[in-house]
Parts: structure tokens; sequence; C-alpha cells
């Protein structure tokens, strides 16, 4: 499997992203510039990753413009032909705002720029980045947003819930679901969900950045070594 990393303008992550995928995982990884439409020879064998930063500034709201870049039309194609996507962050907001993803991604409840580790509980393993977790296996993973409020009509919630769509949600260490463990309010605590063909992923909090033995947790590099599995199967 190859990789491919978008770069915004405003982007904070990708290297951070590429470095995880290179050097960590031992990965081919191709920077995809936004104002490009090639996808650089990628196939849908491949997946593509939408790191997180602060696309245009955030300006509008957190991915609306990044929206319109000329390479994500292609993006969209390449997800709509089968072809794996993975957005981190901004990268979640991007594809709820593409529409590759149901709902929004609101301010915090708080009002504030939330940065810090949080705790994960993986709500399923029926998808390629959780198909190595075990249910209710909790992950130390940090986050770093000012709109991670994951909102979507009740309607989307049940569709979620039914077609088993919600990857994490916010706990506290214990795998409580408390009030106090849902850090930016979202709905149903949710951090992380798929689309119904299981091929396009979002989550708020960052792997890449909790993916070394350095950084004292490897909690994140098990969700791209369960999506590295995948190929394995695949093959």
């Amino acid at each position: 499997m190859n990789f491919g990393v978008v770069i915004f303008p405003g982007s904070n992550c990708d290297h951070d992203m590429i470095h995880v995928l290179k050097n960590v995982c031992n990965q081919q990884v191709v920077e995809l510039w936004h104002k490009e439409k090639s996808l650089k020879g990628l196939t849908t064998d491949d997946c593509i990753i939408l790191p997180g930063g602060f696309s245009y500034g955030d300006y509008l709201r957190a991915g609306a413009i990044a929206r319109f870049s000329p390479i994500m039309k292609s993006v969209i194609s390449f997800a709509n032909n089968g072809g794996k996507v993975f957005g981190i962050c901004n990268g979640f907001q991007i594809l709820c705002e593409s529409g590759l993803l149901p709902g929004v991604l609101l301010p915090n409840q708080n009002q504030k720029f939330i940065c810090k580790n949080i705790y994960l509980n993986t709500v399923t393993d029926q998808s390629d980045i959780t198909r190595n977790l075990k249910l209710g296996q909790i992950l130390k993973i940090p986050i770093a947003h000012a709109d991670g409020r994951y909102f979507a009509s009740p309607e989307v919630i049940d569709e979620l819930k039914v077609n088993d769509q919600i990857l994490f949600t916010y706990c506290n260490e214990k795998g409580e679901h408390t009030q106090q463990a849902n850090v930016n309010g979202s709905t149903e605590a949710i951090a992380g969900i798929c689309n119904q063909h299981r091929n396009v992923y979002g989550m708020m909090p960052h792997p890449e950045r909790a993916a070394e033995g350095a950084l004292g947790n490897l909690d994140g590099k098990l969700i791209f070594d369960s999506l590295l599995q995948h190929e394995l199967i695949a093959v």
C-alpha cells in the first residue's frame, strides 16, 4: 500500500504524518499539493490521508475552503471508487465539509482550543483502522483542536449506530463515558466515524503524535498497524 498525504496552506501535521508513515511504518509516501489534480499514480489499493492543521486559516469555518481545493475533486472521486481516505483533525473536518462523511465539526463546547492527551473507547473492530483493536480497548491519543465537537441530526446518529459506523468515542482512562471525558461536547461523545462503505475514516485525535516509543506512547501506531494489516489480509 502506498500513501498520499495532501498538503493544504495551513496544514501543520503533514510532515508529522509523512515521518510516521515513512520512517516508523516503512511505507512509500507521495506528497499531494492542494492545487494539483493528479494523485501521482495512487490507485484504489492505496490510501490518501488528509492531515491536521488549519487549512486556509479555518476561515469561514474549519475545512470549508479546503473542500474546494483542486485536489479534493480527485480525492472525492478516489473515495467514491473505493479508495481509502483517512482524515485526521482538520482532515476529518474537510471530509465532513466535502460530504464524504456525515455530520459537521462545531466549535468546542467550552469555546476554547483544547490540546492534551485524551482517552478513546474502541466502538467497532469492523474497519480497516480498528481491525487490530479489541472492542472496548482504551487508547490514549492527543487532541489539538478548537472545532472538534461532532454534531449530526438524531436521524444521522441513529444511522451511524445501526450501520456500526462509529469508530471511537471519548471516555476516561477507565473507559467510562462521563461528561468530563467528552472534552469538546460531541454528540454521543463521538470522536471518529467511517462511511457506510467503510473506506473513508475520520477522527479528531492525532494518532501520528502517539506512534513512537520516544514519545512514550504507541497507542496511535496501533491504528496505522491495523490499516497496514488490512493490506496483508487482502494480499
